[in-house]
């Protein structure tokens, strides 16, 4: 097994052809065939199918028409007791739009609906950290198993009928536009067993719910003690292209993932290194290549959010990943970065940004009486629970 913690050799392994997903193999119970862990052909053929539905048009649609409607709904219950958990107002206020993307029907449009899906989601993403989990991993194995039966039942098998329905009366132009529409609509050129099928729909609401919520706190606790009691920086933390660009340099500091793994299917050659043979684990450290200080500066490991960047690196470093691996939820999550001199409201911000700016404009602060906590069920530097006070909502 080689570790590598340098960013360049980071980069340049999530870009190589020879280097197939690894961190997910013993989270097989829900992530097993699933789009981030095929390799090669199989990647292809699913990606080209299920990318039609991350446009850009389409997703800046979703972050300015449907997202805010969603998340004033999700904020009305924090709004009334003037705060709460801000883990748990993260994965409410993405959950749906997730299902919405993922094609995940929720007829009844209630709180008990909503609850139902959001434990069984959390379900799923224990299930695919399985291997940083604190707990007993067979226990966890057996309820994800039951959970992804109690999500056939309640909410896939509905939504994949209504779909094939749909299909059939009126053709594929009249299918929701969702990853699940365009599976269904591609069955002959992309067959995918019921249990795969079950798995690709988990891998979806897991991933979308559970990296937004955490990326959401994280940056919103940056961004608190970023600006203290300072006023100019409290003023900053209105403007929307500041705040979405503090957002990835949170992202950059606390990747969804802190490490990638990787097997090598052909021997592979990096600078620096004596060619890996076919086999070799490799462990990609992405938070240490976050703060190379070679590329990120000597002050890698603080939070700048006006950070100089060298030439081609993102903002938000690998955490979204590189190469045909790399997250199709990229923008939604953190939208489009503006260009200078563009106006903010002509960029797609991205629901992560709009949330923490909506935060901020709502008074949000860290509840001195009840401060936050780890999430002790995972190795992950995730916060488990994060009360804050809505002080503008009072």
């Amino acid at each position: 097994m080689v570790r590598l913690e340098g960013y360049r050799a980071c980069e340049a392994v999530l870009r190589a052809p020879e280097a197939r997903q690894a961190l997910y193999d013993e989270g097989a119970v829900v992530m097993e065939g699933t789009l981030l862990t095929l390799h090669g052909a199989e990647h292809a053929a699913r990606r080209a199918v299920e990318v039609r539905v991350f446009r850009r048009d389409f997703l800046r649609h979703y972050a300015r028409e449907v997202y805010p409607a969603t998340l004033e709904t999700t904020l009305t219950p924090f709004l009334a007791a003037g705060g709460g958990d801000l883990v748990d107002l993260g994965y409410r206020a993405t959950v749906n739009l997730t299902a919405d993307f993922a094609g995940i029907d929720r007829p009844e449009n209630n709180d008990e609906e909503t609850g139902a899906l959001l434990a069984i989601v959390k379900l799923f993403s224990e299930g695919a950290t399985l291997v940083h989990a604190t707990g007993d991993r067979d226990a966890i194995v057996a309820r994800v198993r039951s959970a992804l039966a109690a999500f056939e039942t309640r909410f896939l098998a509905p939504s994949r009928d209504r779909r094939k329905a749909i299909l059939h009366a009126r053709g594929a132009e009249a299918l929701p536009r969702d990853v699940l529409s365009v599976i269904v609509a591609a069955e002959s050129e992309l067959p995918l067993d019921p249990a795969t099928l079950a798995r690709e729909m988990a891998f979806y609401m897991q991933a979308g719910a559970h990296s937004t919520a955490n990326a959401t706190v994280h940056a919103f606790h940056e961004l608190w003690h970023w600006a203290g009691d300072a006023a100019d920086r409290q003023e900053r933390l209105a403007e929307p292209l500041f705040v979405q660009r503090a957002v990835h340099e949170s992202l950059r500091l606390h990747p969804a993932s802190p490490e990638a793994w990787r097997t090598l299917v052909a021997p592979l050659s990096l600078p620096g290194l004596a060619t890996l043979p076919s086999g070799a684990r490799l462990v990609l450290d992405l938070h240490a290549a976050n703060r190379d200080r070679t590329v990120f500066g000597d002050e890698a490991d603080r939070f700048i959010p006006d950070r100089a960047l060298p030439e081609g690196v993102l903002p938000s470093g690998l955490s979204f990943g590189v190469g045909v691996h790399s997250c199709l939820g990229r923008e939604l999550d953190g939208g489009t970065l503006a260009r200078p001199g563009i106006p903010a409201n002509s960029v797609n911000l991205g629901i992560v940004p709009m949330l923490v700016a909506r935060l901020f404009a709502l008074g949000a602060a860290p509840d001195p009486d009840d401060p936050p906590t780890a999430d002790p069920r995972t190795s992950r530097p995730n916060w488990g629970r994060y009360p804050v006070r809505l002080v503008k909502a009072q």
